[in-house]
């Protein structure tokens, strides 16, 4: 196979268009360094100025006045109407009233019921008088003496239920002797009410003498 020549009119061209677009970048870049594109600028623009515009200071206004205040009328009251009744003059009327006289009637007197028989407060039994307390040994040793005031009471039967010191002799073991006693053999004529026995208190009185 004869081998054919290349084309070397399109290579040239090629070749050119390369070369043209190369010088452009580099004339390009030559401008940006040496300030040439600023000049350009500057002659097509013109010089750029630049104000500063100052803002015009506020000024206060006063507040608008309040609306005027309107004072509502009251309302409409109607006159109240008054009836004045005048009486007729009557003619006078004579009344006639019967009157009748009633005797008042006597109650009898109330007669009071008969009293009962008075209440009496118990007693010394005469035919059981009390006995004396047994004097303790050691307060007689001791030298104790003194008067004690008890308290009883006495049953409807005449025994003593109950006995307490009302005043004290000044030595418990006195006191504890005669309440002792009391309970044990004391018997009294018991008080009546209506005339019947009832429970009632009674005091006596007990004295612890050393002579005795």
């Amino acid at each position: 196979m004869p081998y054919a020549p290349a084309d070397t009119s399109f290579f040239t061209r090629r070749t050119l268009i390369f070369i043209v677009i190369v010088l452009m970048h580099v004339g390009l870049g030559w401008a940006l360094n040496s300030g040439l594109s600023h000049r350009v600028v500057s002659a097509v623009l013109g010089p750029i100025e630049t104000r500063m515009i100052e803002e015009a200071p506020k000024i206060d206004e006063p507040p608008p006045p309040p609306p005027p205040k309107i004072e509502t009328p009251p309302p409409f009251v109607p006159p109240p109407e008054i009836a004045i009744d005048i009486p007729m003059d009557a003619p006078p009327q004579t009344a006639i009233t019967q009157t009748t006289t009633v005797k008042p009637t006597v109650q009898p007197p109330i007669q009071p019921k008969p009293a009962g028989p008075p209440s009496t407060a118990p007693r010394v039994d005469p035919r059981r008088p009390p006995t004396k307390p047994e004097y303790p040994a050691s307060s007689r040793r001791a030298g104790e003496a003194g008067t004690v005031v008890l308290e009883l009471y006495i049953l409807p039967n005449g025994r003593v239920g109950e006995a307490r010191v009302q005043k004290s002799s000044g030595f418990p073991r006195l006191d504890e002797a005669a309440v002792r006693e009391a309970k044990r053999s004391w018997r009294f004529i018991p008080g009546t009410e209506n005339g019947e026995p009832v429970a009632m208190w009674h005091a006596t009185k007990v004295t612890f003498n050393l002579t005795d």
